[in-house]
């Protein structure tokens, strides 16, 4: 305070004597915790502070200091969260309408192909049935069967003949594919066509009287295009 005007000096002296223990306390106060701020306006210089003394009251004790209280923190409460709700395990039900479906049209005659091979060479057969005054043969299915296992035989193996290498015959082949009744039996190798294997067959004695034959009412034909092996089956 060296640097105080005496009569600054003077005041703060009276200040201090004048707030005895309570000064004290104050000291204590700004040492243990943040200086309290001073109420000023601005930035006041040594020669621009102005202490008030306040008049102590005669035969008032002082009053005892008041003890610092320390705030308990402040629990600040968590947002509430609410689980959705679980997935719903009722199987909704599902309602079926029956109606009726609309008519489909369905072609009548096989494409022509490997796949319309067999309806190719029926219509030949029943044409020169005709003629020959016998009734229509019918396509049945274990006859194809038979005929497209023998053809693949023969293409796979190399041969051109009515029994297998290992003896096999047309009617045994017939009857195991599920047909009980075998009547004959055509073979024929490399022709392209319906029209091609038919020729070939109706200029051919054997051939032509197992197509004309009226007791043979069912026919099976398959090709095996690896080679072009042809087998027509016949049964009764």
């Amino acid at each position: 305070m060296s640097g105080l005007r005496p009569r600054h000096a003077s005041t703060i002296a009276v200040l201090i004597a004048a707030l005895g223990g309570a000064a004290v306390a104050a000291t204590a106060t700004a040492v243990s915790g943040p200086a309290r701020p001073v109420a000023v306006a601005g930035i006041a210089t040594p020669d621009q502070i102005v202490v008030t003394t306040p008049r102590p009251s005669p035969r008032q004790a002082d009053p005892p200091p008041t003890p610092a209280t320390t705030a308990l923190p402040t629990t600040t409460s968590q947002p509430t969260t609410s689980a959705p709700p679980p997935p719903s395990t009722t199987t909704p039900t599902l309602t079926t309408t029956t109606g009726t479906p609309p008519p489909t049209t369905t072609a009548t005659k096989p494409p022509p192909g490997p796949t319309g091979i067999a309806a190719q060479v029926l219509d030949l057969v029943n044409a020169e049935r005709s003629r020959a005054g016998c009734a229509a043969a019918r396509l049945e299915s274990r006859l194809v069967d038979a005929a497209a296992g023998h053809s693949g035989d023969m293409a796979r193996r190399g041969y051109l003949s009515h029994t297998t290498p290992e003896g096999v015959t047309f009617d045994v082949r017939i009857r195991q594919a599920g047909y009980p009744k075998p009547g004959a039996e055509n073979i024929a190798r490399g022709q392209r066509t319906a029209e091609q294997v038919m020729n070939s067959w109706m200029n051919s004695p054997g051939h032509r009287r197992n197509i004309l034959d009226c007791s043979l009412i069912a026919m099976g034909i398959a090709l095996d295009t690896n080679g072009f092996y042809w087998t027509q089956t016949f049964g009764r």
